[in-house]
């Protein structure tokens, strides 16, 4: 027996009983292209952003300006994810993944076609509801295939390949540059790829009952730990993707060496999410979101003391933003383990939409930090995001849970 929010899961109120019906081969045939497709998504996402970013940033716009422009991006995630889960219900995870790829495909390259900043608020709003559909999807397809038993590692998996995703999008952009057109073809290219995995592997998408009515908002605080690690790792990423280029340039670094630190970031993803969620699988959940979160509040609070040097920020960011990846990695596990089949793509949504309410948070209070204490107050503003989540993490393991039932493997029929 454990606490609510440690190792152990809640049993659902029946839905898991139709978990795994399919062979192991299967399984992982699904687990693996609902991987690829949002790895492919990954690249789109942090080729795509710093692209907008550094575009607003040569034409002059001030950097509340090109906040308020990326916040956009999680206003858009706020209002899609309560549907998301109904769509799925609605359509099927497969279908619906297809759907929302060329939808995504189709509205990048406008950003190229109009160059009117007002139009590319409802571009990203459109453009970022579809990205938004394709996660929470995604991590639903993933969640309820993994056994319970590999659930961290899996997780840890899955999200090394999306920072792989990650990784690739700012060195392929600071090949290309970003003064012609090539780029919006380039990204809109990647974008479309995501479909083929899909669409290999849609006889093996996750079942639901259609007759389900999904309820979203309870799942917003029923794991608050797991929720609160996504709105700050939110806040974190869509900042980072937005500003830390600019920040970069601020400092006086070349465009180039610039988007290099977007994909530190990244690469600190790809080399600490399979350990962090193997650690995940073996300990108590909270205290590792906890520690994420301390070394997320530690490295770019130290940000301003090493600016000097690119091979030390490089460093820093890629350890600050390694270990904090795992805030997503754990906490899609510890709530992943929690539910079953409707309320697991509910939890799924709410996960998502504390993520995109961090989105919304995050490049808002930075642009305007960067701004108020050029150039570093983007770097305190993202330390003081995760002093406050160590703040709730501590109060809440301190607080007593009530206790719930272990869910184990040996619980499936």
């Amino acid at each position: 027996m454990t606490t609510s929010e440690s190792r152990g899961p809640v049993v659902s109120d029946g839905s898991h009983k139709a978990d795994h019906p399919l062979k192991r081969r299967d399984i992982w045939l699904g687990i693996g292209a609902a991987t690829a497709t949002i790895s492919i998504v990954g690249i789109g996402m942090s080729f795509g952003m710093p692209l907008l970013a550094l575009i607003l940033e040569s034409r002059g716009v001030p950097g509340w300006i090109i906040g308020a422009n990326t916040a956009v991006s999680g206003i858009a995630s706020l209002l899609i994810t309560p549907v998301a889960p109904r769509l799925t219900m609605m359509f099927g995870a497969a279908p619906l993944s297809i759907a929302m790829v060329v939808l995504a495909a189709a509205a990048f390259p406008l950003f190229y076609v109009f160059d009117s900043l007002w139009v590319w608020f409802p571009l990203r709003f459109v453009f970022f509801s579809a990205i938004t559909v394709l996660f929470v999807v995604s991590e639903f397809w993933i969640n309820s295939l993994a056994p319970e038993a590999r659930r961290g590692l899996i997780m840890g998996v899955y999200a090394t390949v999306l920072y792989v995703g990650f990784a690739a999008g700012p060195l392929l952009l600071g090949l290309v540059g970003t003064g012609t057109a090539l780029p919006f073809i380039l990204c809109t290219a990647i974008l479309s790829l995501a479909a083929i995995p899909v669409a290999a592997a849609i006889r093996v998408s996750p079942k639901t009952e259609k007759t389900a009515s999904p309820v979203f908002w309870p799942f917003l605080f029923a794991v608050p730990m797991a929720t609160l690690a996504a709105l700050v790792f939110g806040a974190e990423e869509s900042s980072g993707m937005a500003f830390l280029a600019i920040y970069g340039a601020r400092l006086g670094f070349e465009e180039a060496t610039a988007l290099s630190f977007v994909t530190a970031l990244a690469i600190g993803g790809i080399l600490f999410q399979v350990p962090i969620g193997h650690i995940a699988d073996r300990m108590d959940r909270r205290h590792l979101l906890v520690g994420c979160a301390l070394a997320g509040a530690i490295g770019f609070a130290a940000l301003p003391l090493v600016s000097s040097s690119h091979v030390l920020l490089f460093i820093v960011l890629l350890l600050a933003g390694g270990i904090t990846g795992g805030l997503y990695t754990v906490g899609l596990t510890h709530l992943g383990s929690r539910y079953r089949g409707a309320e697991l793509a509910s939890a799924n949504a709410a996960f998502i939409f504390m993520y995109s309410l961090g989105m919304l948070i995050g490049p808002t209070l930075s642009g305007l930090a960067i701004d108020a204490a050029d150039p570093h107050g983007f770097a305190f503003a993202i330390a003081l995001f995760y002093a406050g989540y160590i703040v709730i993490g501590v109060v809440r393991l301190r607080t007593p849970q009530p206790r719930v039932r272990q869910y184990v493997d040996n619980d499936r029929p």
